[in-house]
């Protein structure tokens, strides 16, 4: 009995299971519920395989029909950590023994460092595995000291191994591709060019959508929602600010937790202390939280240093497709997708990275636009079934 991924004979394959897999705890994971939610609507019936890091989530939960199975193995940090790496492998071989021991019809594999496990099952077991690449995973081991020459070796042996176990995928899938009529490349070129072919399918949000806030409030504030990985991004951010006038300057919204989270804490709230902003600054939020918050803000803040080799090679803030279905605008780096992206969709700014000036004068321009999300989620789920279809089809 074959699928299709377009309903119909719904029972006949209820039976088919898929195994995703992902190495943060998906509580939540938007990109990975949504394609999960995407393939039980298909027919089949979908576990995440999650890798709690924190040791801080229910073990098993299920989200509209979803079973998220989490593993809690030892605490581990996000970021180029030797205990991370340790976690990582830990981690995999579990998944790999469990999936092994009973075998699912597809494992879907989220991001690089879930490969491994996809291409254990198909020697094994001749498991077909689907590679859905968010990112460039092997950039980040360089993030925190990106001229370190071991770091660099390390990162290039993790791109080596990425790029050997992702051609035995049935399909790969990824984040982000060059637009029409534009300059600057996406993940899907840079796949293009080391031989892989993949689909584009963007971190879109699926409406409908809320009605942007018609509140008045006093002043402006400027937005950050989401994981908080490297300082550099809100050294740039206060710098800039505190450039303006002090009655010019906004409230700052910081909403996320991460890595570098404890040092931008500090550092915002020494600012706070000196007199020099107004800041409000708390943990990690739900979906429904985030919905909450941004209504808060005016503008959202999505820049990152081009060190993280992901940016310039075409990573998509999904803040920025968020904030856009909440009306609001976000400012982004410029010279590179993203920034195209922005202005072409007139969802938000570009401003050039480390020059204070381009992003204050982002900022403001920001503050004064009306946004509208034109390509949302649905356009995605299209490009998403398409792609899947033939992985489905051969499905039994």
């Amino acid at each position: 009995m074959r699928g299709t991924p377009h309903g119909g004979e719904r029972s006949r394959k209820v039976m088919v299971r898929v195994a995703m897999v992902v190495t943060n705890p998906c509580a939540p994971d938007p990109r990975v519920l949504r394609h999960a939610k995407w393939l039980m609507k298909a027919g089949y019936r979908v576990t995440v395989h999650a890798f709690d890091r924190s040791e801080n989530h229910p073990l098993s939960e299920n989200v509209d029909g979803v079973r998220i199975m989490r593993y809690q193995i030892g605490k581990a940090s996000y970021g180029g950590k030797i205990s991370t790496l340790i976690g990582l492998r830990k981690f995999s071989r579990r998944v790999r023994d469990t999936l092994l021991n009973d075998p699912p019809g597809l494992v879907y594999c989220h991001d690089a460092d879930t490969l491994k496990i996809g291409v254990a099952l198909k020697r094994a077991k001749a498991v077909p595995f689907v590679f859905d690449m968010h990112d460039l995973h092997h950039t980040w081991v360089r993030m925190e000291a990106p001229n370190s020459l071991l770091r660099s070796l390390v990162s290039g042996q993790y791109k080596q191994k990425m790029l050997s176990r992702a051609k035995h995928a049935e399909c790969i899938i990824t984040s982000s591709g060059a637009i029409e009529g534009g300059f600057h490349r996406g993940f899907a070129e840079w796949l293009e060019h080391h031989g892989l072919h993949s689909h584009v399918v963007e971190n879109r949000p699926m409406p409908p959508f809320p009605e942007p806030s018609t509140s008045k409030r006093d002043g402006w504030t400027v937005g950050y929602l989401g994981r908080i990985r490297d300082i550099k991004s809100f050294e740039l951010l206060l710098a800039s600010i505190l450039t303006m006038p002090t009655l010019e300057r906004p409230h700052l919204r910081i909403a996320g937790d991460g890595i570098a989270a404890p040092k931008v804490r500090r550092m915002m709230m020494q600012a706070v202390e000196d007199g020099e902003i107004e800041a409000t600054i708390t943990g990690a939020f739900s979906s429904m939280e985030f919905s909450e918050i941004v209504q808060e803000i005016d503008v959202m803040y999505a820049m990152y240093s081009p060190q993280r080799g992901n940016i310039l090679q075409g990573a998509l803030p999904v803040k920025m497709f968020d904030a856009a279905s909440h009306g609001v605008p976000t400012v982004v780096n410029d010279g590179c997708l993203m920034g195209e992206i922005v202005q072409s969709e007139n969802i938000g700014m570009p401003a050039t990275w480390n020059e204070i000036e381009t992003v204050v004068n982002a900022l403001k321009r920001a503050k004064e636009m009306t946004v509208e999300l034109s390509h949302t989620g649905e356009r995605e789920q299209r490009r998403w079934l398409s792609a899947m279809e033939p992985v489905l089809n051969g499905l039994q």
